[in-house]
């Protein structure tokens, strides 16, 4: 008996000690499992809590700065650097003041990538909606502006629909068949939106402008939206635009375009807007091609100084290598960062569309199965 007890102690021991190591590497596993089950059980727990709240009437949704700081937000694009960027603009200025010859210009440098004055252009197709004009009169127009060089991205209409009335739908239309769009001039907003009454109010004004805000946000193109001001002059310069402020407040940005006499071949063009800094440009005419020509800027513009992590992050992608992943930690040992992995995260999440804009790097940060991940991208340089 004493002998079957030594033989149990021993396959016992014996199991013991074999599965000792078996047991570890079972735990091990566990763990991770476990891990894994609960990340998944507080992933659907949060779902559950908000679905909850967002069917609670009373809810307001509310983010941390931390929350904030960890998202990546898609920046706007620039079309014309410090002039337009993605989003609904104004253009505004008197009658025969020379605003559809200025956004003429404009269109003919975007549609063919050329620099207008010292601003740096991303060249792009272009939809004029020269809604006050007739094929002819674009012809000769153009003719005089820049001569019979043509461009096949620049694109006229002199009819459309009005907005909340098939516009939206003859823009989708045209933006499907030409994906490579940045910008649509809208000359004038008289000829699109529908007239209610003799005077617009604060909230069909915004009401107006929020539509085609809305559409260029979810497309991603600028909207440039020429209109008239009032003859009554005002405090703030930008009063004068014609209607409600309702027009300004909802826009991301307008430029006033102004003369001392209707006869000057000079005119100053105050820009303000939410992504570019306020200036005020003074500008004269070519008396032969009409083309508007930059005498001087009243101040010059700041300039954001070299980021050092941006052109260090760029560094690790190019033409010959163009993408790169690897964790937070793996970001921070490469470029050889000296903050610590979280803030260097924050730095990049905040600054995405900036290195994009500068180096031409597409910056991702998700949250996989292996944790969270950055990728990187070199894209393409424009062509122009």
């Amino acid at each position: 008996m004493t002998d079957d007890k030594k033989k149990m102690t021993a396959q016992g021991s014996s199991v013991g000690a074999d599965d000792g190591q078996s047991i570890s590497e079972n735990n091990i596993t566990i763990s991770e499992s476990d891990t894994k089950s609960n990340t998944l059980k507080d992933r659907m727990r949060q779902r559950r809590q908000k679905m909850r709240n967002m069917n609670d009437p009373a809810y307001l949704h509310t983010v941390t700065l931390d929350e904030l700081m960890d998202h990546v937000f898609e920046g706007r694009s620039s079309v014309i650097e410090n002039l337009l960027y993605t989003g609904a603009y104004i253009l505004a200025g008197a009658p025969k003041i020379g605003k559809s010859f200025l956004v003429a210009q404009i269109a003919h440098h975007v549609s063919t990538g050329q620099d207008l004055w010292d601003y740096k252009v991303h060249q792009g197709t272009v939809l004029y909606l020269a809604l006050e004009d007739d094929e002819s009169r674009l012809q000769r127009r153009m003719f005089r502006m820049f001569g019979v060089e043509g461009t096949s991205s620049l694109h006229f209409a002199t009819s459309a629909k009005m907005v909340g009335s098939g516009l939206d739908e003859q823009l989708e239309k045209f933006l499907r068949e030409h994906s490579g769009t940045k910008l649509i001039i809208v000359d004038t907003l008289q000829k699109v939106r529908e007239a209610v009454s003799d005077s617009y109010s604060y909230s069909s004004d915004y009401e107006v402008i929020g539509k085609l805000k809305q559409f260029a946000d979810r497309y991603s193109v600028c909207i440039l939206i020429v209109h008239h001001t009032r003859k009554q002059p005002a405090g703030d310069s930008f009063e004068m635009i014609s209607g409600t402020t309702g027009l300004l407040g909802c826009a991301d940005g307008a430029l006033l375009m102004q003369k001392e006499k209707r006869t000057d071949s000079k005119a100053t063009l105050d820009v303000v807007g939410r992504d570019q800094p306020d200036q005020r440009l003074y500008l004269s005419k070519d008396q032969e091609s009409l083309v508007w020509e930059l005498d001087h800027a009243e101040n010059e513009l700041w300039k954001q100084p070299p980021d050092p992590v941006l052109g260090a992050v760029a560094k690790i992608v190019s033409a010959e290598n163009r993408e790169w992943e690897g964790s937070p930690t793996e970001l921070a040992q490469a470029i050889q960062a000296d903050m610590a992995v979280n803030r260097l995260t924050k730095h990049l999440n905040v600054n995405a569309s900036r290195l994009m804009e500068e180096h031409q790097v597409k910056y991702e940060n998700k949250t996989k199965h292996a944790g969270r991940r950055i990728q990187l991208t070199y894209m393409t340089v424009e062509l122009k």
